[in-house]
C-alpha cells in the first residue's frame, strides 16, 4: 500500500528538506504526549504527511491555507476519494486521447477557463485543480489580482493526473485532520495542551524576478511577514513551540538582514535546498533557507 504523500506539485514543497527539518524538531518531540500539530500554511503537505506517519503521539492535527481551492481539495480527498478518482480518470483519459501539442494546449486552456468560472461543484473544482497542477508549467499555482489561475500550458504528453493509490493513502491519514480555510492567525484558537506549529508561509522573494508566492490574490508582502513574526511572539507567549521556514535573504547577498533582524530573539538555522522552478537552467541549484524556532534543540544542521 502506498504511503501518504503530497498529492500535488507545490513550489517550495518540503519533501526534499524533511530529514533536515526533522533534525531541528525539539529533541524530546517523540516523547511528548498528546501533541496537537498545526500547520497554518499547509501548501502541498509534505511535512504534514510525514509528521502524521512518523509521530503517533500526535493526537490531533489542524491544517489551514488561505487558498480555498487547495483546502477544498484536501476536504474532497478526505471525504470523497472515490468520486474524485473517477472524475480524474475521465479527464486523464480525455487528455491522453489528444495526439498533438496544439490539441493538448487547447484542452488545457478550456479547462483553465472552466476552473476560473468558480461555478463548479467540489468534485469538479478539485478535479480541475489537480488536472491544472499536473499539466501547467512546472506545477506552479499562481493567480492574478482577480484570483484567476493564469499559469501557461506545460507541454506534458502523458503526466500522471489520476493517482488512486496516493489519494486513498492521503484520505486515510486525513481522517485525523481538521481542515481550515483563511488567514493564518485564526489557527491560534486551536492551541490545545502540548501544541507544535510548523509555519511555511509564502517565501520572501530573493529577487524581483523570483517571486512565486501568488497563491492567493492577497499579497504576502513584508508587512505580512512582520505580522507573522508577531504571531510567532503570540505563540511563544501561549507556550506553544514553533518551527518556521523562509528564504535566506542574508545568504543571497550578505547584506539583506530582514529575517535575521526580524527573528533576532529566536534560534535561526540554515538548511540546504534545491531551486528547480526557474525557467533558466543556470539559475537553478542549491541555496540556503532559514529555519527559525523558539526552543532549545541539541541537534543542528547549520550550514
Amino acid at each position: 500500500m502506498s504511503k501518504p504523500k503530497p498529492f500535488i506539485k507545490w513550489v517550495g514543497g518540503k519533501s526534499q528538506l524533511i530529514e533536515q527539518l526533522e533534525a531541528l524538531l525539539p529533541a524530546d518531540f517523540a516523547a511528548r504526549a498528546d501533541v496537537t500539530y498545526i500547520e497554518p500554511f499547509v501548501g502541498g503537505g509534505a511535512m504534514l504527511f510525514y509528521m502524521l506517519q512518523r509521530f503517533p503521539n500526535i493526537k490531533q492535527a489542524i491544517i489551514n491555507d488561505i487558498n480555498p481551492d487547495l483546502t477544498q481539495c484536501y476536504t474532497v480527498i478526505k471525504e470523497r476519494p472515490e468520486a474524485l478518482i473517477q472524475a480524474l480518470q475521465e479527464v486523464q483519459d480525455a487528455y491522453y486521447a489528444l495526439h498533438t501539442e496544439e490539441q493538448r494546449r487547447d484542452f488545457y486552456l478550456q479547462q483553465r477557463d472552466r476552473f476560473n468560472t468558480k461555478a463548479l461543484d467540489a468534485i469538479g473544482n478539485s478535479t480541475l485543480f489537480l488536472f491544472l497542477n499536473r499539466t501547467c508549467f512546472n506545477g506552479l499555482y499562481r493567480v492574478n489580482k482577480l484570483g484567476a489561475f493564469n499559469v501557461p500550458f506545460g507541454k506534458y504528453t502523458a503526466p500522471t493526473i489520476c493517482d488512486p493509490a496516493t489519494i486513498y493513502a492521503d484520505s486515510e491519514v486525513l481522517q485525523r485532520v481538521e481542515i481550515m480555510t483563511g488567514d493564518f492567525e485564526r489557527t491560534f484558537d486551536k492551541i490545545s495542551g502540548n501544541t507544535f506549529f510548523y509555519l511555511d508561509p509564502p517565501y520572501r522573494p530573493l529577487s524581483n524576478t523570483s517571486s512565486f508566492n501568488s497563491y492567493a490574490k492577497e499579497e504576502f508582502n513584508d508587512d505580512a511577514q512582520i505580522r507573522l513574526k508577531l504571531f510567532c511572539d503570540k505563540l511563544r507567549g501561549a507556550g506553544a513551540d514553533f518551527m518556521l521556514s523562509n528564504s535566506d535573504c542574508l545568504g543571497k547577498d550578505g547584506k539583506d538582514r530582514f529575517f535575521d533582524d526580524l527573528y533576532a530573539d529566536y534560534n535561526i538555522e540554515r538548511v540546504w535546498a534545491k531551486r528547480n522552478v526557474n525557467a533558466i537552467a543556470t539559475k537553478r541549484g542549491k541555496i540556503t533557507e532559514i529555519v527559525v524556532n523558539n526552543y532549545t534543540n541539541k541537534t543542528s544542521v547549520c550550514v
